[in-house]
């Protein structure tokens, strides 16, 4: 790995996964916030401890957690144009208070209105991603390589969708549009891992092929679509309407439609047929 803050971050976030995160799996507690998701002592105490070891190593930079009021993610957005660290210290709380080993940190800086740096760590797995714009994308330091059409073991504009392994959450889908995602052709199965940070990290490791998400926030993606960016991964981000572009940086859910290479997005887009409409 190339950039040295990306190995500082890694080691912080591995201590506090090993020393918050995994003693409290299979026995957290959870409660209900207003809108309706979970959140554990786990998500309180990792945010906590990083926002105080961040303070400590980059003074000055504020940090937008999700485990925060609107109001306050509102204001720190504004000053993204400098520089904002966004954290979700628990991608996944569902899966963790279950006891289903689908979850993660996930950790990106935004300067100047852009995503610089992310990191994801699976602490189930001992699996870190990790990205810096610019300069690439790694698992547990060694290279994601970029998907390249034609490259020897990797996908190639010849896939077809019915070859092809689906992450959707259907649950954040029109309910309208779901039996047209399961029309012939489409897709050879469907997955959800219910981690948005985790769904990126995959795509760009090369564990499934397509990706739709209908409502995703800042900090479900930041990090990992950066990853998932720098590993070569085409993707495009639109406000939930599935029209409209998304705008960057934003605290609005948006819907996210990736694939594998640029030929496999635009079938897989074709196949969507965006905007979805009732029928």
């Amino acid at each position: 790995m190339l950039n040295p803050e990306l190995d500082f971050l890694t080691a912080l976030l591995r201590d506090i996964a090993a020393t918050e995160i995994m003693p409290r799996f299979h026995c957290a507690r959870t409660e209900r916030k207003a809108d309706g998701s979970l959140v554990t002592a786990t998500d309180l105490a990792v945010q906590t401890r990083l926002v105080a070891a961040l303070d400590r190593a980059f003074p000055g930079i504020p940090l937008l957690g999700e485990e925060m009021s609107g109001t306050e993610q509102a204001r720190l957005l504004a000053a993204a144009d400098q520089r904002v660290w966004v954290l979700d210290p628990l991608d996944g709380t569902s899966n963790y208070a279950l006891g289903f080993p689908g979850f993660a940190i996930s950790l990106a800086l935004i300067e100047q209105g852009r995503t610089v740096l992310g990191i994801v760590f699976d602490p189930v797995r001992d699996e870190c991603f990790t990205a810096a714009r610019g300069l690439g994308a790694w698992l547990n330091g060694e290279p994601l390589r970029p998907v390249l059409n034609g490259q020897p073991g990797t996908l190639g504009s010849d896939l077809e969708l019915s070859d092809c392994l689906a992450m959707i959450d259907l649950k954040r889908l029109p309910p309208a549009a779901l039996p047209a995602l399961f029309r012939p052709g489409g897709f050879r199965s469907q997955r959800n891992l219910g981690s948005v940070a985790l769904d990126w990290c995959w795509l760009a490791a090369g564990r499934f092929q397509l990706y739709l998400h209908g409502n995703q926030r800042l900090w479900d993606y930041a990090a990992g679509r950066l990853i998932a960016d720098e590993a070569g991964v085409p993707s495009r981000h639109y406000q939930t309407d599935g029209v409209t572009p998304a705008r960057e940086p934003s605290l609005e859910p948006r819907l996210a439609v990736a694939a594998m290479s640029d030929a496999l997005l635009e079938r897989w887009l074709a196949f969507l047929d965006l905007p979805w409409r009732a029928h």
